[in-house]
């Protein structure tokens, strides 16, 4: 929700401050300026102290930029997007966090579903805030939703410090079966004390991840920052029509990542091998995209239009399966830090290029070209991807 704000707000601020779309592109881009500062840090500090307080720490941490976003734009743009990269350092630590708590809960066996389950609160989350912005803005102003969405966290934060456990050696609460059932099937039995950065970089599957993260995240970023525009400016619905109908490609994803995650636990269960069941579901994350974003330049009706963005982001979603699932499989013991080194390469050569620089390409593509032509790229990289996931990933174990 607090990521997702911003992409409905901007159309009213934009207005208001007289930005162009390359300005506006800078300010969606700002976000990754921090969000790449915390995804290694995210990491260590999870395996250091447990996931649970680092989790707990991105969200208060940022719930106030969110909530200081309004005070910080109308001081100046330079304000802004500090504020807005001071955000991304607070949502640099949810995944490292996140993955180090499903390592030390989650079966293997579960190892899809469970991921599957938790990317889709991020996509209810999408569908909640670009659902409530448009009606918090046309009744009390773009202000509102920064304000209403960031004070969420302070709810969030209580519940979280009361209920949740890094580990199931903490809870007090859980049966001692499930306990040794779920100790009893982890991958990492002690910690890890030094990972070997030189010989995970040398094995061919690691780069696959990396590329396959780039290629996969310009698409994905582009979508989540710039799909309410496109709606108001090339569909022509207005401000309240925008957040609506963005709804329905992001329930889409929520549905399409826990089908893939059923499917991709099924096969493997049937003895399909893992890497044939991951190639699988990347491939069907890749080329699903780039087949619907190139019938956008064809349809004729917003309708048909919504029915492909729907269509994209639905197979989009096959890549909670696909790539994002690998990780704990190439190199289980060393997962969550493999995790933020991909994420961190991702944010160095494919976070900050596709999500920084795609993110703020974007805006000087419109101001000088087309939405056909971001699409293009978009595609372009979706096609390659696919070759390198295709040639060169693994789903079995490269590291012990």
């Amino acid at each position: 929700m607090d990521r997702v704000n911003m992409s409905i707000a901007i159309l009213p601020m934009s207005a208001e401050f007289n930005w162009n779309p390359a300005t506006v592109g800078l300010i969606q881009s700002s976000f990754f300026w921090g969000y790449l500062l915390t995804q290694v840090a995210g990491g260590i500090w999870a395996d250091t102290v447990g996931g649970k307080l680092v989790l707990g720490f991105g969200v208060v941490w940022w719930s106030i930029a969110t909530a200081l976003t309004p005070i910080a734009a109308k001081l100046g743009l330079l304000f802004l997007l500090v504020v807005r990269a001071f955000m991304g350092i607070g949502e640099g630590v949810a995944m490292p966090a996140m993955n180090n708590i499903l390592s030390k809960w989650v079966p293997v066996a579960e190892r899809s579903r469970s991921l599957a389950l938790v990317y889709s609160g991020m996509y209810l989350g999408s569908v909640t805030g670009l659902a409530f912005s448009p009606f918090l803005i046309h009744q009390f102003g773009w202000p509102s939703v920064f304000y209403s969405f960031g004070s969420l966290g302070t709810v969030w934060i209580f519940v979280w410090l009361s209920k949740a456990y890094s580990s199931p050696l903490e809870d007090p609460e859980l049966l001692s079966e499930k306990k040794k059932l779920i100790l009893s099937n982890s991958v990492s039995k002690e910690p890890v004390k030094t990972i070997p950065w030189g010989l995970i970089l040398s094995k061919p599957p690691e780069w696959a991840l990396i590329v396959s993260h780039f290629c996969h995240n310009w698409g994905t970023f582009i979508l989540l920052t710039w799909m309410p525009t496109y709606y108001n400016q090339v569909l022509k619905f207005n401000l309240t029509e925008s957040g609506l109908i963005c709804v329905l490609p992001w329930l889409t994803m929520a549905f399409s990542a826990n089908l893939g995650g059923w499917i991709a636990d099924t096969l493997v269960s049937k003895g399909l091998s893992v890497t044939r069941v991951r190639k699988i579901m990347q491939t069907i994350g890749f080329l699903g995209p780039a087949f619907f974003l190139t019938q956008l330049s064809h349809v004729n009706s917003p309708a048909m239009a919504v029915l492909c963005m729907a269509r994209s982001q639905g197979t989009d979603a096959f890549s909670q399966s696909g790539l994002y699932s690998n990780h704990q499989d190439i190199a289980p013991r060393y997962s969550v830090s493999i995790n933020s080194l991909v994420s961190d390469f991702v944010c160095i050569t494919a976070g900050v290029l596709a999500g920084m620089f795609g993110t703020a390409a974007t805006g000087y593509i419109l101001q000088h070209g087309s939405w056909d032509d971001e699409f293009k790229v978009s595609v372009g990289l979706y096609l390659v991807g696919t070759v390198v996931w295709n040639l060169f990933s693994t789903g079995e174990k490269i590291l012990d």
